[in-house]
């Protein structure tokens, strides 16, 4: 397998595009936005120059990475001739049925169909392609080029064998893979979020504010950062949308999103990705500035 296509140029397609071909695979970034696809190797080659900075890779593996990367706007000529696809589209379920169902039309049988899903099940997506033995979950962590776990999760009717394929494929990009079964939330999203949603449940409530919260846990649990700083980071949308999967897969009240995150996400407070949330972005990442709203 040296052959593979991405669909999405947003921060994980480009992760994992960025993963892929530093690892010396082929790799073809497929999104409908030229502007996002010119985006995505901007990102990949400023990560790779801070990586040549800080002499981890050397600059002709740089330049060896990106010439790894090609970008197509048109889906049916991205995936042709290559043995897997990762799917990596915004989380959201038609979206990605839809997506699965043209990946299924455009490539040969033996071709394995992956997505990068973090809590959308894996046995649904299958069920709209012909090929529900080869179709898995490949849920990366972000930032991808730096996290090694690799969530790899089997659908209802996923193979054995293809089970085993993509886990020696993610061992040699470095990764730790981890399987896990088809249930909402899998095994990370299922234990973090409800985390998250508490600790903004206990912030909507007045019990401490956003840095007393994080404070507590990073210094009281030794988590590298607080959980409401990690929902900025991960997106508040995401964070309401992986809530939702969790909420309506399970009908257990405990899964439902706090009001608070709710209404931030509908007021357009998705966190780093729009400059504020909990804190305020757009300084940058490196200084923690509560949100003016939580002052």
């Amino acid at each position: 397998m040296k052959n593979i296509a991405v669909i999405g140029a947003g921060t994980m397609g480009n992760g994992i595009a960025h993963t892929f071909a530093q690892s010396g695979f082929k790799v073809n970034l497929i999104d409908i936005s030229q502007e996002a696809l010119d985006k995505a190797i901007a990102t990949i080659s400023k990560n790779l120059d801070r990586m040549v900075a800080k002499e981890k890779i050397s600059e002709a593996d740089k330049n060896g990475t990106l010439d790894n990367l090609t970008t197509f706007t048109d889906m049916n000529a991205g995936v042709a001739d290559v043995q897997l696809v990762v799917e990596a589209a915004t989380e959201n379920v038609d979206l990605k049925l839809k997506i699965f169902k043209s990946m299924d039309e455009a490539t040969g049988d033996d071709v394995i169909l992956a997505t990068n899903t973090s809590s959308i099940s894996i046995t649904q997506i299958a069920a709209v392609t012909s090929r529900p033995d080869k179709v898995i979950g490949m849920h990366f962590m972000n930032p991808v080029p730096i996290m090694k776990l690799v969530e790899i999760i089997r659908g209802y009717s996923t193979s054995d064998e293809v089970t085993s394929t993509i886990m020696e494929l993610s061992k040699k990009l470095g990764k730790t893979p981890t399987e896990v079964n088809d249930y909402p939330g899998f095994v990370a999203n299922r234990i973090l979020m409800p985390m998250i949603n508490e600790a903004i449940i206990t912030l909507h409530e007045g019990v401490a504010g956003v840095s007393e919260i994080d404070t507590v846990m990073k210094l009281g649990m030794a988590h590298p950062m607080g959980p409401l700083q990690l929902a900025d980071f991960i997106g508040l949308d995401v964070c309401l949308s992986i809530l939702n999967v969790m909420y309506e897969g399970f009908g257990n009240p405990k899964y439902a999103p706090c009001p608070l995150l709710v209404n931030m996400v509908t007021a357009g407070k998705m966190g780093v990705k729009s400059g504020e949330g909990f804190y305020s972005w757009g300084h940058g990442t490196k200084d923690l500035i509560v949100s003016d709203q939580f002052q």
